[in-house]
């Protein structure tokens, strides 16, 4: 079995429901630690919305928190999650803030 992440019509992530509930539950771990939804809807019969416009800030977000991040096991920790988001991020056209804090 599977579950589909879908922006609109188009699915952005197809994972196994073991996959797709670890990522779930990590989703509202970095909602609470950068203080922003997500983006990413509940799911529901295997299947969850992204609303591109909280996900793009959330993303931003989420990378500024990982670049000021100077823990290095709590970095270690969200290094998976964030590289999810980022494929997210790519497959449905995002332009994400790259750039580091602070810079002009």
């Amino acid at each position: 079995m599977s579950q589909y992440f879908d922006m609109g019509d188009q699915t952005l992530w197809n994972p196994s429901n073991g996959a797709s509930r670890l990522f779930m539950s990590q989703v509202h771990v970095y909602q609470a630690e950068v203080g922003l939804p997500s983006g990413i809807g509940p799911m529901k019969a295997d299947e969850c919305q992204i609303d591109p416009v909280p996900f793009k800030a959330f993303v931003d977000a989420l990378l500024a928190w990982h670049r000021r991040t100077s823990h290095a096991v709590m970095a270690a920790l969200a290094e998976g999650f964030v590289a999810a988001v980022l494929v997210l991020a790519e497959r449905a056209g995002i332009e994400v803030n790259w750039q580091p804090a602070g810079y002009r």
